[in-house]
């Protein structure tokens, strides 16, 4: 290759990486892979190899300095990498330099990396590696007394997998998430390129990111993006720089089950489109909701339910009271329910989870009750991200997605899940008690609908045994919205439509 040709990337296979890799790691070159403990280092390194072999055939080299090559391949079981099976093939090879229990350390002043070297070199000549993972530096470093060759050793190990022509990994550990790159502040110095892996504790809630420091004459997409340690998986990224604006948009309406609530929103959903149903606790979310799904269940389509806050046998009691029999349509494999309580995981793993189970069942309808929720489980930030996720995912997948968001007073105002989807949704529906003389009535108003025309009256409705009902609009009362209501007199309310009247509707 031409010292003057542009710098060629390899794919590492890893989830997402590679997206805000553009491209993935320059090939040839070493990468620092920088975190604190938990930050899932050696599983960045370990997957680096497993998706070499597994996808793109490359043979790799994992030299270990403190975890036993019996103890890697027993933790790396879980992700679905059979190392030993590869050791056979000839397709992975270890240089164990991890501690002996029943051994001495040897190694005192002046520590020579030559014999270690050789290994790494023989190692990679053995299997035909293309790819490397030393882990960790630390653990070579706390070998050397003598704290001025650090760089130098450090140096002569990036020259000499450059000379092998080998892509590396190394992992280092840093003792925060914010502030020295390497424990030894010179390991960002010396090697190529610099990844930053954190396990950050905000709000009293765990999140990982990764950020991608530097990339040596070469471009990466700046910032800290969110990624999980999925079972069976490994290391997942999650950039939201993937998501685009080119999904498509139907004409086609979807009935939501409710004739009433379809002339409110010009003759129904938009088959692709995403319905915010917004209220109080006791509002008739859940109802409209359910009432969407078996709507869409009594014509053939397949429903996905996604449930944080009841249970299945809950949700289908409350259904059957309402004359929906939610576990016929299971059972005709016309319906799927998923009910976990959102502290069971994190937000980036309910997002995983959720795109493969619409992978999967390939639904026409997708409800979520309710985000508020999963607000509780994640950051401010972490959550608006999520929410982007979702919704452009269910857009992309060209399937009518409807979420509901609990307010977080009885009488109006809105939530902050309202906040951040509001924007990106296509229909907010908001449902809302009203204080008339003594006495709580419902109120529900569409408050947006993209590409139709929509009813603009707040409406009351009634709920029983049969669903939701739909009555007159209020005209005598303001403020339902807010929470603060004013009660109008009726000929105050024609005294004000006078003043508004167009001139042709004068007689």
């Amino acid at each position: 290759m031409s010292s003057t040709s542009p710098i060629e990337k390899i794919p590492t296979g890893i989830p997402g990486f590679d997206h805000i890799a553009n491209g993935g790691m320059p090939r040839g070159r070493t990468t620092l892979v920088s975190g604190t403990a938990g930050s899932a280092k050696t599983v960045f390194a370990a997957q680096f190899l497993a998706a070499g072999i597994q996808q793109f055939g490359e043979a790799g080299v994992f030299i270990t300095f403190e975890e036993s090559p019996e103890a890697l391949r027993r933790n790396m079981v879980g992700f679905g990498w059979d190392i030993a099976a590869w050791e056979e093939q000839g397709k992975w090879a270890f240089v164990d330099v991890s501690p002996q229990p029943d051994s001495e350390e040897l190694v005192r002043g002046e520590y020579d990396l030559g014999a270690l070297l050789a290994r790494i070199t023989y190692a990679v000549k053995r299997v035909g590696a293309t790819r490397v993972a030393l882990d960790s530096l630390g653990a070579i470093f706390t070998r050397i007394e003598n704290s001025q060759l650090i760089r130098s050793e450090l140096l002569r190990i990036v020259t000499a997998m450059r000379a092998m022509g080998v892509t590396a990994v190394l992992t280092a550990e840093r003792t925060q998430e914010y502030g020295e790159i390497g424990r030894y502040g010179v390991e960002e110095f010396v090697t190529d390129d610099v990844v930053i892996l954190r396990n950050l504790i905000e709000e009293e809630k765990r999140r990982r990111t990764i950020e991608i420091l530097k990339f040596r004459g070469t471009s990466h997409q700046k910032g800290s993006f969110p990624f999980t340690v999925i079972p069976g998986e490994g290391v997942v990224v999650i950039p939201l720089s993937a998501i685009e604006l080119k999904q498509r948009s139907s004409n086609l309406r979807t009935r939501s089950g409710n004739d009433d609530i379809d002339r409110m929103c010009g003759g129904g959903f938009f088959r692709d489109s995403i319905i915010l149903v917004s209220g109080a606790t006791g509002t008739g979310k859940t109802l409209l909701a359910t009432t969407f799904l078996a709507s869409g269940a009594a014509q053939g389509e397949r429903v996905l339910l996604f449930a944080f806050e009841e249970s299945r046998d809950q949700l289908f009691r409350n259904a059957t009271g309402w004359g929906f029999d939610f576990e016929t349509f299971e059972l005709n494999g016309q319906m799927r329910v998923i009910c976990n309580y959102p502290e069971a995981t994190s937000l980036e793993d309910q997002l995983i989870s959720i795109k493969k189970e619409i992978q999967s069942f390939k639904p026409q309808r997708v409800a979520i009750d309710s985000l508020s929720a999963l607000e509780r489980v994640s950051t401010m930030k972490g959550f608006r991200e999520f929410v982007i996720g979702l919704t452009s995912f269910i857009k992309h997948q060209e399937v009518v997605g409807l979420f509901t968001s609990t307010t977080p007073t009885l009488l109006g105002g809105s939530s902050i899940t309202e906040a951040h989807i509001s924007t990106i949704t296509d229909s907010i529906i908001l449902m809302r008690y009203v204080e008339l003389f003594g006495e709580m009535r419902r109120g529900m108003t569409v408050l947006k609908m993209r590409g139709s025309a929509h009813d603009k009256e707040i409406r009351e409705f009634i709920i029983d045994g049969r669903g939701i009902h739909i009555g007159k609009a209020f005209r005598t009362i303001s403020g339902i919205l807010s929470g603060q209501f004013t009660h109008t007199a009726p000929s105050e309310i024609e005294r004000l439509g006078n003043l508004f009247k167009d001139e042709g509707d004068v007689a």
